[in-house]
């Protein structure tokens, strides 16, 4: 879909939800909020969702959806999680549950999926199990060849929809003698299964999500047929893996829209709120803050949006970004939130507030993206375990190949390629396009500068340029510092923390590379106020920081503008994102 066509979907979801402030309307926060004091499934609002057939836009368009480019539904699930990220994570769950039978299921097994979950089917995705959280190669649950079909044994632990799902696609070993290819998955129908056979565990309270239904599974010699069975015997860790690299990318989708959610609320207070003398907006220190929480959620942003698009763009190097995309964005609007809070101050706590009462919420639901699908650590661990390579191919040969793939994924209006998941590959061979391409980039910024017509754009994008400059001889640094740990430690220095703190600083220029090449190849089909010198060079700062924490921050000049985009965008209520969706938003008042 090129941009307008993605902004017209958008804003027709918006509509049909309406103004989530309004107690009245079919979504709002009064009607989450309490079922979140109480802690009940929200089957009205995903029913609401599936009603306006959100959930096509995540289904392979050939069988019955309505997917052709992952960003759209991506987009549709961010919307819904500024208003709910459990109802989100609710109705993205049968999407995942269904991703192997994309992969890899028969086309009679992709149809009858798709049409079962057209009419309102449940499915949880059954991978992870008490004992073992992310080493999946540890699982215990088995299945056993018999005539016809496996016998299943096993409980799958914390999984959600667990309970609700009428179908868990499950992670067995088919193999005792395990490894990579000792695993399969399997479609279990809880409904085609004897009565009692499938034993529901009990529902966590969590601290986020209280709604959500997250609970498990106990089978014991459960039968289920050849026919559920999806891909090859043997072929279940890639399946998962593959599945994973959807779930890291879009994830993200609960953490920005949850984080937009808490702008929106935070400037709805400072705006109207005057203390000794002066709205709370125009304190110096204030204006700072929302200014670097507003442009370290721009980069989130870009670097999602970059990810996403790479799953069709680039789906060689699916196991890189999306790995990337889980580290940083969950960690980057940790803090974030922790910045926005303290611009709210005590307003936050107010859970029965009938404006702010909303913002408790999303600052604990926007946390599940740190640890679900892979904790942060696990996906900072395969960057690691990948460093040495992606490293050894910067400043080398831009092909035509990856400038065709990068200007694929970050121009929002190029086509993109059918999406097919079974193209990702699960190891990315020292390739990453993203990072490869920042010194051209950075020329294009250059370029961009000399012939601006605003002398004060040309500043801005001219120190943006240097900015991005400095980050590229950042990289050599880094590979400097990885030979010497391989050096120093042998083949023990994979293992090492220092890795990982390089691995972190890998994922920074990344974001920043990935932030660059949004503005500067979509820069024809973004809306005002995109591009900005401004907002990209507080933005490239941000990123900065991070290796130089001890360098002044940038001026009040570029402050100034940042705060003006972003006052802008709350008050003709758009989506704080590149993505110019007009909202269902109201303010305080």
């Amino acid at each position: 879909m090129t941009v307008k066509e993605q902004v017209a979907v958008a804003e027709e979801l918006e509509r049909y939800l309406g103004d989530p402030h309004d107690p009245a309307s079919p979504m709002s926060f009064a009607k989450i909020l309490d079922l979140d004091e109480r802690e009940e499934f929200p089957y009205e609002l995903v029913g609401l969702l599936q009603s306006w057939q959100v959930h096509q836009y995540c289904l392979p368009s050939a069988f019955g959806g309505r997917a052709g480019d992952v960003e759209v539904g991506f987009n549709l699930l961010r919307l819904v999680a500024r208003r709910d990220p459990t109802t989100a994570t609710a109705l993205m769950l049968t999407n995942l549950a269904f991703m192997p039978t994309w992969i890899a299921g028969t086309d009679e097994q992709k149809r009858h999926f798709v049409g079962a979950i057209n009419r309102g089917t449940r499915m949880a995705w059954g991978l992870s199990e008490r004992d073992h959280g992310s080493d999946v190669l540890s699982n215990e649950m088995r299945a056993e060849k018999v005539d016809g079909g496996y016998l299943l044994t096993g409980e799958k632990w914390l999984i959600g929809n667990a309970t609700v799902a009428d179908v868990v696609s499950v992670q067995a070993r088919t193999s005792e003698r395990g490894g990579p290819g000792g695993w399969s998955i399997f479609a279990v129908d809880k409904r085609q299964c004897p009565a009692g056979s499938v034993a529901p565990l009990p529902n966590e309270r969590i601290h986020g999500l209280r709604a959500l239904d997250m609970s498990g599974i106990r089978l014991d010699g459960v039968f289920v047929p050849d026919s559920a069975r999806l891909g090859a015997e043997g072929q279940g860790l890639e399946l998962a893996l593959k599945s994973g690299q959807v779930a890291r990318t879009t994830i993200n989708g609960m953490g920005l829209g949850a984080v937009d959610t808490a702008m929106r609320v935070t400037l709805d207070f400072v705006t109207e709120r005057v203390i000794f003398g002066q709205k709370v907006i125009d304190v110096p220190y204030t204006r700072r803050q929302l200014a670097e929480s507003f442009a370290d959620m721009i980069v989130a942003d870009a670097v999602t949006t970059g990810a996403v698009r790479g799953l069709q763009a680039n789906p060689g190097q699916a196991s890189v970004y999306s790995s990337v995309v889980k580290y940083y964005v969950p960690t980057s609007l940790e803090r974030t939130l922790s910045q926005l809070s303290v611009v709210l101050g005590a307003r936050l706590y107010l859970r029965s507030h009938p404006h702010y009462g909303i913002y408790q919420k999303m600052l604990r639901d926007a946390l599940v993206a740190i640890f679900a699908d892979g904790n942060t650590v696990v996906n900072l661990k395969n960057v690691a375990l990948q460093l040495d390579g992606l490293l050894g191919t910067v400043g080398g040969p831009v092909t035509p190949e990856a400038e065709a793939r990068v200007e694929a994924q970050y121009d929002l209006d190029a086509t993109l390629p059918e999406w097919n998941p079974a193209d990702q590959q699960l190891f990315s061979r020292g390739a990453d396009d993203t990072v490869l391409l920042l010194p051209d980039t950075v020329r294009r910024l250059r370029a961009r500068a000399e012939t601006h017509p605003d002398a004060r754009q040309r500043d801005w994008l001219s120190r943006a340029a240097d900015v991005a400059g400095s980050l590229v001889q950042e990289l050599e640094r880094v590979r400097a510092e990885v030979r010497r740990l391989r050096e120093t430690h042998g083949k023990g220095y994979a293992g090492t923390a220092e890795l990982f703190r390089l691995a972190e600083q890998y994922c920074a220029v990344h974001a920043a590379a990935a932030t660059a090449h949004l503005f500067t190849r979509s820069a024809e089909a973004l809306a005002e106020p995109f591009p900005d010198g401004a907002l990209l060079l507080m933005c490239l700062e941000r990123v900065a920081r991070q290796f130089r924490p001890a360098q002044p921050v940038t001026d009040q000049e570029v402050v100034d503008r940042v705060v003006e985009i972003l006052r802008d965008l709350h008050s003709g209520r758009q989506l704080f994102s590149f993505w110019q969706f007009q909202l269902s938003a109201s303010g305080e008042r």
